[in-house]
């Protein structure tokens, strides 16, 4: 009788650390997927018009990346349509990648032109108003860098 009151106990321990791993793991995996834009709602610069923070509890992973929202109604949007609300060179300057460079944005230096976020690592006149002065071209610069960026 001793040796089954001993196994059970050995179960039940078990069966706990099993149960504590599997809730661990979720929170590991998470915290493992980097966060897209600084915990800024990618969806709220087309909603509200101002960078506002996401809540941790609001996420959705998405090209790699674990983005974060004000609210349950802007991951539902950003779940159907990534692309459209996903900034256009994830955490980077959309100007220093223009220029060659890779350096990390600040949510709070963004522009939104023809439907498309772009966040920068400075404020005007150094990074949205600069980028906007030749769009097109600043984009096509961008898009080579990064991809050249990928590459290495």
């Amino acid at each position: 009788m001793h040796n089954v009151s001993r196994r059970n106990a050995v179960r039940l321990v078990l069966a706990v650390a099993a149960a504590l791993f599997a809730n661990a793991m979720p929170t590991f995996a998470t915290e493992a997927v980097p966060l897209a834009i600084k915990g800024y709602d990618p969806v709220a610069y087309f909603t509200t018009g101002s960078p506002t923070r996401g809540l941790p509890e609001i996420d959705y992973e998405w090209d790699e990346h674990r983005y974060l929202f004000a609210n349950a109604e802007h991951r539902e949007l950003f779940k159907a349509d990534p692309v459209r609300y996903a900034p256009q060179f994830g955490n980077y300057c959309a100007m220093a990648l223009a220029e060659g460079e890779l350096v990390e944005a600040n949510p709070e230096n963004w522009l939104i032109s023809d439907g498309k976020l772009y966040v920068f690592g400075k404020p005007a006149p150094m990074g949205p108003a600069l980028f906007e002065k030749d769009l097109a071209a600043n984009i096509a610069k961008a898009n080579e860098n990064r991809a050249l960026a990928q590459r290495h």
